[in-house]
């Protein structure tokens, strides 16, 4: 029989039902239920958040039977059923206060119907008070609270201030049930992809354990080297033939592509479940992670902030920043690696700081793909295609196609910017281009105030290109030649070729330049 993969399945009865394949977290969520009770889990989108809620309904629902032959089978002894309430605000787009308030009633109003309503209760807030205590007092058990996607509504107005604080207000009052009705409940456990903190709806919920960085619940989604071999041996062989790789190549490929993300500093690394699952499913290694959503709110904070693109690869920051977003901030640091698109690479245990970096290829590439349209006079569709054609004229030597090409990429720079943040943009643009290129030749950048210097290598090329601002294309080549930056290459069996370029920031674009 073949193997079923739970691609896009996030109800666990439907997965066990339906005999898909499980990896089993449940040792790990009997430890989560055995040792709190309020609980807070940030992890990027589509790392089996859902799947998690989804095993904490069944369980609190007395359901044993889905858990046949899983840990939590041993674990457990009592199957108490416990009364429910599993909010998913994961299926609507969050425009207007009355989207997100329409959401709300939608769930009060079912739970309502189990059981019952009380006239005074005239808010959100109250009427899910009501709801929690006559859950408790109805059934003879307390209520487990389950919030899936909490800040859906926040991420989603991220770039509008005023209805941020609206959304804000809302859940800050409506969550505030899980506070003061702490007698009612047996377990509440919110998930999301960011932690909003400070002024924002977490600040009176002083309750919750953060485990998002918590190293014994690092392995609670995603999956791990010994479970990829644990549970997907067998398709790792397949994968190899079908590849025509060997076993320990595919592997690596594999690694390459779909682990390195980190939850603590101390934590083994987690490969991305869903592009795992794809990649066994369809037979083929691919962007299936990023393809799936784009980190559009990112790139509007990073242009907002005139964020500088090269720093994203080697940043050093400290726990609090990475542990919450607050909601009045415009940094996009913690926001980026809460999304998923950066990890823990590092740790300094003296000075309490964390080195962040992308935590695979797939990430990586697809990431800085997804910036280049959105920097550059460049469309969406022709994009990969100028990639294609800027790495095959430098196999070729062709430098005046090269950079007859690049020069186009600078058509859109705006008038307005400051000169300093016109100076960014022309440097973001080049090092994303030339990133983009380093995954097929290699490329060494370097940058200073005024002048970008790199080194290109092909198999038949070293291209070693100086570019100026406001200066001249001579300059940039005397600085080649005073420097002696080619000299390194002199026993090198391939052909140096110097290059210096002149960008102006008049006219906006590259207005010169010289081949040696």
């Amino acid at each position: 029989m073949s193997k079923l993969y739970p691609i896009g399945i996030q109800n666990f009865e439907d997965l066990r039902k339906k005999d898909y394949i499980y990896v089993d977290k449940t040792a790990l969520i009997y430890q989560l239920i055995s040792t709190g009770k309020y609980y807070f889990l940030s992890r990027p989108r589509r790392f089996g958040k859902s799947l998690l809620i989804s095993t904490l309904e069944a369980y609190f629902s007395g359901k044993r039977e889905l858990f046949a032959g899983l840990e939590m089978e041993k674990l457990e002894k009592d199957w108490i059923e416990y009364p429910v309430l599993h909010l998913d605000l994961n299926t609507q787009k969050y425009d207007s206060i009355e989207k997100l308030e329409g959401i709300l009633n939608d769930a009060l109003c079912r739970w309502e119907d189990i059981y019952g309503s009380r006239e005074s209760e005239t808010s959100l807030s109250l009427r899910f008070q009501g709801i929690i205590r006559r859950a408790a007092e109805k059934t003879g058990h307390n209520t487990v609270i389950l919030i899936d996607e909490y800040d859906k509504p926040m991420l989603q107005a991220i770039g509008n201030p005023e209805l941020q604080t609206e959304y804000r207000n809302t859940l800050k009052a409506f969550y505030g049930a899980l506070k003061s009705c702490d007698g009612y409940i047996q377990f509440a456990m919110l998930t999301g992809v960011t932690k909003f903190g400070k002024v924002s709806v977490f600040s009176d919920l002083n309750n919750l354990m953060d485990i998002s960085m918590i190293n014994r619940f690092s392995e609670i989604c995603g999956i791990t080297e010994e479970e990829l071999h644990r549970y997907f041996d067998d398709d790792i062989h397949t994968l190899a033939e079908k590849l025509g790789t060997g076993y320990e190549e595919t592997c690596t490929r594999l690694r390459l592509n779909y682990d390195g993300y980190h939850f603590s500093f101390k934590s083994s690394g987690m490969y991305n479940p869903f592009s795992i699952l794809n990649t066994f499913a369809n037979m083929q290694i691919d962007n299936y992670w990023f393809a799936t959503g784009t980190p559009t709110y990112l790139v509007e904070l990073m242009k907002q902030h005139n964020y500088n693109v090269e720093e994203i690869e080697d940043i050093v920051t400290s726990g609090p920043v990475l542990d919450s977003i607050d909601a009045a901030s415009t940094d996009p640091v913690s926001v980026i690696y809460q999304s998923g698109y950066l990890t823990i690479k590092g740790y300094n245990e003296e000075f309490e700081n964390y080195t962040l970096g992308f935590p695979n290829r797939e990430v990586e590439q697809g990431f800085f793909r997804f910036l280049l349209p959105n920097y550059a006079s460049v469309s969406v569709t022709k994009s990969p295609y100028e990639i294609q054609r800027f790495v095959e004229e430098v196999r070729k030597g062709d430098v005046d196609s090269f950079l007859s090409r690049l020069q186009t990429f600078f058509d859109d720079i705006p008038y307005e910017l400051a000169p300093r943040d016109r100076e960014m943009h022309y440097q973001n643009i080049l090092y994303i281009v030339f990133k983009l290129m380093g995954f097929h030749a290699e490329v060494e950048y370097h940058t200073s105030r005024g002048r970008v210097d790199l080194v290109l290598k092909t198999s038949d090329y070293i291209y070693v290109m100086e570019f100026k601002l406001d200066g001249t294309a001579e300059e940039a080549m005397t600085q080649i030649e005073a420097k002696g930056y080619a000299s390194a290459f002199a026993a090198d069996r391939r052909k140096v070729v110097k290059v210096g370029v002149n960008f102006s920031s008049e006219t906006r674009t590259i207005d010169r330049w010289i081949i040696s």
